[in-house]
């Protein structure tokens, strides 16, 4: 059995999952393949964007943690999710619909949701077709801290246009870089990410000082920030 360390102080992500899930669906959910299922799927689709939210099967095979999760081996993880997804769609859970593209078949579930229903009708009408490349793919995070809950603990909600930034950032910065300059804004009592962003580019144009370190003294962090942002800490 794996330890669990225990949920992190702070402000952090929660998934909303309706009352009806723990008096209608899970006192009748014996088989953990289509619990697991179930759970995901609220959590994966939360997190994505857009009026028609729907997964696909490619979502929760790429989706390598929650996989490691399903089976000991490739094998029986995916005949785990295969059950669980087959077993979901049988009692109701998730909707499911088929639709032909130049790839192949490809299957859409969407949340038995009034939202859910209409999308399906609508398809089922011929009145609209998902695209490709209309969701991102939702990962589950095996590393924490991340950059989102780091964001969340220290400055604030996420919106989108917040997550883009901070994926950008991931892309272009260390991870250490972050964690470091999200700690001194939090210290200098800026808790804005355009704060962050600042001090993340001028350690990449001008060179980052190592040694910095919450030991270090009040003068020694004020060097690292950046003089255009100096007047907006309060003290």
């Amino acid at each position: 059995m794996v330890g669990f360390p225990g949920f992190p102080d702070g402000k952090l992500r929660l998934t909303q999952i309706p009352s009806l899930f723990f008096s209608e669906l899970l006192p009748h959910i014996e088989d953990m393949a289509e619990l697991k299922v179930t759970l995901y799927s609220f959590w994966s689709l939360s997190l994505k964007e857009g009026a028609v939210r729907f997964l696909k099967m490619a979502d929760f095979l790429g989706d390598e943690l929650f996989m490691n999760g399903m089976g000991p081996t490739q094998s029986s993880a995916m005949e785990a999710l295969e059950r669980g997804v087959e077993l979901a769609v049988a009692r109701g859970t998730l909707l499911q619909v088929v639709i032909e593209s130049a790839d192949g078949t490809i299957d859409y579930y969407f949340l038995n949701t009034e939202k859910g229903r209409a999308a399906v009708e609508g398809i089922t009408r011929g009145e609209w077709r998902p695209l490709p490349d209309e969701n991102e793919p939702i990962t589950l995070m095996a590393n924490r801290p991340n950059i989102f809950v780091l964001y969340e603990q220290n400055i604030g909600s996420l919106t989108p246009l917040i997550a883009d930034q901070l994926r950008d950032a991931e892309r272009t910065y260390p991870s250490g870089w972050i964690e470091e300059a999200i700690d001194l804004a939090v210290q200098n009592n800026a808790r804005k990410w355009s704060y962050v962003l600042a001090i993340l580019e001028r350690w990449r144009q001008e060179g980052k000082r190592d040694g910095i370190s919450r030991r270090d003294s009040q003068k020694e962090l004020q060097r690292q920030i950046p003089e255009e942002l100096r007047d907006i800490i309060k003290r």
